[in-house]
C-alpha cells in the first residue's frame, strides 16, 4: 500500500532541500495554501506550473440510493475542487 505524503514531510523536505529553518518554511507553506484557499473560495482558478490547475465546479443535484434499504434520496448540489493535472504531470505519471 502506498504511503500517504503529509504537509510535515513535505516540509520536512522542503527545509532540508533548501536549507531554509523548518519554522521559516512552515510560514511560507501555511501562507501559500491560505492564499489557495481564498482564491478558490472567491471563484478563481489557481494554476500551479508543472503540477495543474484547482478549480471549483458545482455538482448537480442527483439522485442516490441508500446501499442498505435501496431508498432513493437527493443528493443535493454542491461546490467540489477539481485538479487538473499538467502536460508535465500527465507524462511523469504515464498517463496521456
Amino acid at each position: 500500500m502506498p504511503q500517504t505524503v503529509t504537509r510535515a514531510m513535505l516540509t520536512e523536505a522542503a527545509a532540508e532541500a533548501t536549507g531554509f529553518a523548518r519554522a521559516d518554511v512552515v510560514a511560507v507553506g501555511e501562507r501559500m495554501f491560505a492564499l489557495i484557499g481564498a482564491a478558490l473560495m472567491a471563484g478563481e482558478s489557481v494554476k500551479l506550473s508543472g503540477f495543474g490547475s484547482l478549480q471549483v465546479r458545482i455538482r448537480a443535484e442527483r439522485s442516490g440510493r441508500n446501499p442498505r434499504t435501496g431508498e432513493a434520496h437527493p443528493i443535493p448540489r454542491r461546490r467540489i475542487v477539481v485538479l487538473t493535472p499538467s502536460a508535465r504531470l500527465r507524462a511523469a505519471l504515464g498517463t496521456p
